[in-house]
């Protein structure tokens, strides 16, 4: 899930290195938790899209690469390319059709070719000059093939009630951005900078997970405030003890919030 350059942080943070260490033990869990809870949807929208035999599919900050294995099992895809900055995931879960590239999509130079399907999920909401990154992301998709982003949107507002579960979001959601520059506040002009690309018949849907006891989601949550807990404290909003009460309500039947969604858009490079 990282396909991140520096990040445009007050401190020059970057994913995967400031926080998310792919070496940090059980981080390749954290990613596998998030493709539980967001993978079935993800690929009932590319198969709606008509991804599928025939197709080459690029895909964008692969993670440990579940994504591009289903497409190639489920879906029936020709080839697909999986693209990260650190590779170590991908290569651990080798498959007929899978092309594994360990690469930074922000480097000039990054010119892997066309394809029917270029995919990123959580990827550019991390990452600088995000609007470059989009129109360069829409020059790989080849006539008729279709570029399908998918990011997280934020949905506490001032009127969300009070729990242990929000103030913890909203420290995580500060406490990233000013360490790597991870920014979700623009994410609903995504249909906006893909028509402006030049790509046709955008579209857009938004997914929320239930979060349940147990469920992948809440699991995916607590670990990702245990790795992001330093910079969640260092913006004052809380304190250790307010991070360990927020993973027991996570995991208890008091439970009542909204985890953040995933809004997926996409649009068609004209033939």
């Amino acid at each position: 899930m990282s396909g991140a350059s520096r990040g445009d942080a007050p401190g020059g943070g970057r994913y995967g290195e400031a926080v998310f260490r792919p070496e940090q033990a059980g981080e390749g869990e954290r990613i596998d938790f998030g493709a539980l809870a967001y993978d079935d949807i993800t690929m009932a929208r590319l198969r709606a899209l008509g991804v599928g035999p025939g197709w080459r599919c690029l895909d964008v900050g692969a993670g440990t690469g579940t994504v591009s294995c289903r497409l190639l099992e489920e879906a029936g895809v020709a080839r697909v390319l999986a693209v990260d900055r650190d590779a170590r995931f991908l290569s651990e879960r080798p498959a007929p059709g899978l092309d594994v590239l360990e690469a930074d999509i922000t480097a000039p130079g990054f010119a892997p070719g066309r394809f029917g399907l270029v995919h990123a999920r959580f990827v550019l909401m991390h990452l600088p000059e995000r609007e470059r990154v989009i129109t360069a992301l829409a020059e790989l998709v080849a006539p008729g093939g279709v570029l399908v982003l998918s990011d997280a949107v934020d949905l506490t507002s001032d009127r969300t009630p009070s729990t242990p579960y929000t103030a913890v979001m909203r420290a995580m959601w500060q406490g990233l951005r000013a360490t790597i520059g991870t920014d979700v506040s623009w994410v609903p002009s995504y249909p906006h900078l893909l028509r402006g690309a030049g790509l046709q018949s955008v579209a857009a849907e938004i997914h929320v997970p239930p979060l349940l006891r147990g469920s992948p989601i809440s699991r995916f949550w607590a670990d990702t405030w245990e790795r992001g807990r330093a910079a969640m404290l260092a913006t004052g909003l809380v304190d250790d003890a307010a991070v360990d009460g927020a993973v027991r309500y996570l995991d208890s039947d008091d439970c009542a919030a909204l985890s953040a969604g995933m809004l997926t858009v996409w649009g068609w490079e004209p033939r």
